[in-house]
């Protein structure tokens, strides 16, 4: 049986929007200054994703079934591909460490300035894994490159003012937060790490 051509066109229409997608989560890290930085974890999965889902909804020979069963799918990519995205549309730094296997590791991570010096914040585990505090990492925002000593604040009335001057400042943070894809105040396993520049610089 033919498919119907409005079936046809809206798989069509959606895999461009998928590729799209998937184009501008690599892409959109271009605007930064500095080194490139490659997408990881759930933004490169986001990427990816899209980009196959979408290639898969435009190609004409896809059979129908693999056409719904891909387009049934490709919400997950899509919300994925575009929280990546957006994430990177504002300042973004990287932190240039290790993770627990010793291997190097950036983080890419939305940055607040406060009067005693600049401020970033992540789950509790990720700073452990990475060996965050105290450590000599290299920190690069807009092109500058850094050496900083990260000091970890556990005590919930500054991880609490850090989270909410990154909602203050991020439009997507406001954003996902109105949609329950970002919490609007501090995690309890949320923790925040000043900046420190290194003794000497």
């Amino acid at each position: 049986m033919t498919e119907p051509a409005s079936s046809s066109r809206i798989r069509t229409e959606v895999g461009f929007v998928l590729l799209a997608v998937g184009v501008a989560v690599f892409a959109i890290r271009l605007l930064h200054e500095g080194p490139y930085a490659m997408p990881r974890g759930g933004a490169l999965f986001g990427g990816l994703g899209a980009l196959v889902l979408g290639g898969v909804l435009v190609w004409p020979a896809t059979p129908r079934g693999l056409g719904w069963l891909v387009l049934a799918a490709s919400p997950v990519a899509l919300g994925t591909g575009l929280y990546a995205t957006m994430a990177e549309l504002e300042e973004v730094v990287s932190l240039y460490a290790t993770d627990g296997a010793g291997n190097p590791a950036e983080l890419r991570l939305w940055i607040v300035d406060r009067e005693d010096g600049e401020w970033v914040g992540m789950p509790r585990s990720k700073a452990i894994e990475h060996s965050l505090d105290a450590a000599r990492l290299r920190r690069l925002r807009r092109g500058d490159i850094r050496c900083v000593v990260p000091a970890l604040h556990e005590d919930r009335a500054t991880v609490r003012a850090i989270h909410a001057l990154k909602v203050e400042k991020y439009a997507v943070a406001r954003g996902a937060a109105a949609v329950g894809l970002y919490p609007r105040e501090a995690r309890d396993t949320a923790v925040a790490l000043r900046l420190n520049p290194c003794p000497g610089d």
